[in-house]
């Protein structure tokens, strides 16, 4: 008989680390006595990052006492106390490789189910003192399983743990982590994941992910269940030299440069919202700048076109508006991003302000050449006509669509601007706009511009009613950081490390601007980002979870330690890599 062995509580606090504070609950100290077990947690535990842990279908985290004693031996350990694991319930018996998802037990006058295995994060390493705690889990098989609580009830150690319901699909904790985190996601265990009710609803949502891949999964496809957002490989490696056969000047303060190959072959298409990076060699002596532009043309044409706005300070904008001519060669990437449209029968809703109409207008371009007959609605703002890019070349694109609907809106036009031929309404585009329009909040949104029209505009989406996977953005530059447990401080522009510069490989940020020398201090080029305040996605820190996944557009990367699962063909998993030479990197 299984047994309760210990009832295990934490508040959320802050814990120094590398430099800085967490918060987190991981934690947990034995208590004796009779707890309650409620809804979302135990009495005097609660989690301290809500996104990654606790809800109702993780309320009691378990872990077993015959897991405390395999890690004693292998990390030669002794000194481990109940809740050392960050568990609620430490217990004797129930191992991962015996326990299904969907089984019930009543312990005390409790009545629990088990939902998923537990997701790792870097917070289990700090509490371990052991850095690769969160791959260590995953890859030996014994992550632990969370508890939905069915009937509230009290607990306390030393109660027997009695099982009174089976899984319907009998698939064991071990059996559902491994199809997620491992190499293989045979199709039929999928299926049978799915088929589970108690499953918890982020774990059926990856499984579908990746029911969803082509069933032909090779080296070169990401795990879809850990990267829904993938994009398709990259044509090519590293740079390709292209040459600027026209040069247009789209408006007072955007440039167009069409590219074609040198060698006169066709280049790939690219998915309508894609974008390239192009190397400049600005000053000879200096490193290349390396700029990221989104693709405003026509996939599938023999060229690509991109639109370049020239900014005040801008290096790399006013070389391609004042320096670059026609006949020019230059260094370009293979289209990438997963800013791409997205297949369906329903409503789009492409918004756009300024220069951000470059990705959105690719996609026009894309709908127009199908003779979609899907509701499509543009909808742009600019300051005034000398700035507004497109205009005709938009009106000429809508008149193949026959559901289509437009709105452009001037935040100061001039007066030779003419209200209903030039725009539609004075003012700025926002929520307010798009309600007296009414457009269908059932769309699919796609929103490039500056940060502020993006982030004001997509939280209004959602109070609105939008479904947040129905709003795609496209920034300019470095996307938001997430930064599990650590407060985010005041943004700084990317900047060199406060550390004397490295002697090793050169590192570019593309989108940050930033090229910095690798250095022998740093452990990852994660790290090497945070000392850089590129900002960075992440939570393992150990190769597992793929959140941290970025593009690596020219370069060879090393891995130390290995991930759990290799990521896509042309990226890297920032956490866990070291440059091995001369690297780009989609940050």
């Amino acid at each position: 008989m299984a047994r309760l062995l210990s009832v295990n509580v934490g508040l959320p606090r802050g814990i120094p680390w590398n430099g800085r504070t967490v918060d987190t609950a991981v934690w947990k100290t034995s208590v004796q006595g009779l707890r309650q077990v409620r809804r979302l947690n135990v009495d005097g535990d609660r989690q301290g990052d809500m996104a990654g842990h606790g809800g109702e279908q993780r309320a009691v985290l378990v872990y077993q006492s015959e897991s405390y004693r395999y890690w004693q031996r292998e990390l030669g350990r002794n000194n481990f106390s109940y809740g050392q694991f960050g568990e609620n319930f430490t217990v004797d018996g129930l191992p991962d490789h015996d326990v299904c998802i969907g089984d019930r037990y009543r312990i005390g006058s409790a009545l629990f189910e088990v939902t998923q295995p537990r997701v790792t994060c870097y917070r289990i390493g700090i509490r371990m003192n052991e850095p690769r705690m969160a791959a260590l889990l995953v890859a030996r098989g014994r992550p632990g399983f969370y508890l939905r609580v069915l009937e509230e009830g009290q607990v306390e150690a030393g109660d027997e743990i009695v099982q009174v319901g089976n899984g319907p699909e009998q698939m064991t904790v071990s059996e559902v982590n491994a199809l997620l985190y491992l190499p293989s996601h045979p199709r039929s265990q999928i299926e049978r994941a799915l088929r589970i009710p108690a499953l918890s609803e982020g774990w059926q949502g990856s499984f579908r992910a990746l029911l969803s891949q082509n069933n032909d999964r090779d080296a070169t496809t990401a795990n879809a269940g850990l990267d829904p957002m993938s994009e398709p490989p990259p044509a090519w490696t590293g740079f390709r030299p292209l040459r600027v056969v026209h040069k247009i000047r789209e408006s007072i303060s955007v440039m167009s440069l069409v590219l074609e190959s040198v060698d006169g072959s066709r280049l790939t298409a690219a998915l309508p919202g894609q974008f390239v990076v192009l190397r400049l060699q600005v000053t000879p002596d200096a490193p290349a700048v390396m700029r990221s532009y989104s693709l405003s043309s026509e996939p599938g044409e023999p060229y690509y076109r991109i639109s370049v706005k020239r900014e005040a300070q801008g290096v790399a904008s006013a070389y391609i508006d004042d320096r670059v001519e026609m006949g020019d060669v230059l260094d370009v990437s293979a289209p990438r991003g997963s800013f791409t449209l997205r297949p369906g029968d329903g409503p789009i809703v492409l918004l756009s302000a300024g220069v951000g109409a470059t990705p959105v207008i690719a996609m026009l371009h894309a709908l127009a050449a199908t003779g979609s007959t899907r509701e499509v609605w543009w909808l742009h703002g600019a300051r005034c006509g000398n700035e507004h890019v497109f205009a005709q070349e938009v009106r000429d694109l809508l008149k193949d669509l026959p559901h289509s609907h437009s709105h452009v809106s001037y935040s100061a036009p001039d007066r030779e601007d003419r209200q209903g031929v030039d725009f539609d309404a004075a003012g700025h585009l926002n929520i307010e706009v798009l309600r007296k329009l009414d457009v269908p909040r059932h769309g699919n949104f796609y929103l490039c511009g500056p940060s502020a029209f993006m982030g004001d505009l997509s939280a209004a989406l959602a109070a609105w009613g939008v479904a947040a996977d129905a709003i795609h953005t496209e920034p300019f530059g470095p996307g938001p950081s997430s930064t599990p447990g650590i407060a985010t401080s005041p943004s700084r522009r990317p900047h060199q490390p406060a550390e004397s510069a490295g002697t090793g490989p050169l590192v570019s940020f593309a989108r940050s601007g930033l090229s910095v020398h690798w250095g022998a201090g740093f452990q990852s080029l994660l790290e090497l980002a945070e000392a850089c305040d590129v900002p960075t996605r992440w939570s393992c820190r150990t190769g597992v979870c793929h959140i941290c996944q970025t593009g690596l557009v020219a370069g060879t990367v090393a891995f130390r330690p290995d991930p759990i699962e290799p990521p896509t063909s042309g990226t890297t998993l920032i956490c866990c890599s070291q440059p091995s030479g001369d690297v780009v990197l989609d940050l």
